[in-house]
């Protein structure tokens, strides 16, 4: 029997999955999955699950958040930063010009 093993590195994190674990039991599969997945990086704690218990929803057969596209909300989507930021060095010299009037510098 195939056994997918979920990994959680620190407390609080999410678990990931690393691999799987063929074993005829839960208890050789916990045994199996702490030898090979829980001992070459830090972790908190292993979940084992049999394959065949794990469903799956993809995009595809779900509609995740609605059919609106809302790329905008994402900052990866902006391509032109470096503008940005020189209009906002630009501002900050102006200010700190700005300043220095004022107290007669």
């Amino acid at each position: 029997m195939i056994w997918e093993v979920f990994r959680q590195e620190e407390a609080g994190d999410y678990h990931t999955h690393c691999g799987n674990v063929h074993a005829p039991d839960r208890e050789m599969a916990l045994l199996f999955a702490e030898i090979q997945h829980g001992r070459r990086k830090p972790t908190h704690s292993l979940w084992v699950a049999p394959k065949d218990e794990i469903g799956e929803v993809d995009e595809e057969t779900a509609n995740f958040g609605g059919t609106t596209d809302k790329s905008y909300r994402w900052a990866m989507t902006y391509q032109n930063i470096d503008a940005a930021a020189e209009e906002v060095a630009d501002s900050e010299a102006e200010q700190a010009e700005a300043d220095r009037r004022r107290r007669g510098d």
